[in-house]
């Protein structure tokens, strides 16, 4: 699953959960029945499981370009330089 495709899959499953508790709440209000507002929202949970949780191939629209090893080689990762700065205590400022 690419970036986008981790997006789309976390929007989607947020979306659907909220929708699938409002239908639930609603059902079980009407109803007066909490049991029904449960087997509702199960389902729905199930559902949502079903279609965000798989690598379905509209998850992989924006494939990744991995970068070849041997060029990987030619450049190699920068340092990173410590800077010295300042640390607060509880006193103040520390040197």
């Amino acid at each position: 699953m690419d970036w986008q495709g981790q997006k789309l899959s976390e929007n989607l499953m947020q979306a659907m959960l909220a929708i699938f508790a409002f239908i639930a709440f609603v059902t079980g209000y009407m109803m007066s029945s909490f049991q029904n507002m449960l087997i509702i929202y199960a389902a729905g949970v199930l559902l949502t499981m079903l279609i965000t949780v798989p690598n379905w191939p509209f998850f992989n629209r924006h494939q990744l370009n991995w970068l070849d090893p041997s060029l990987a080689e030619l450049n190699p990762k920068p340092d990173i330089q410590t800077s010295n700065t300042k640390k607060r205590t509880a006193k103040g400022y520390q040197k």
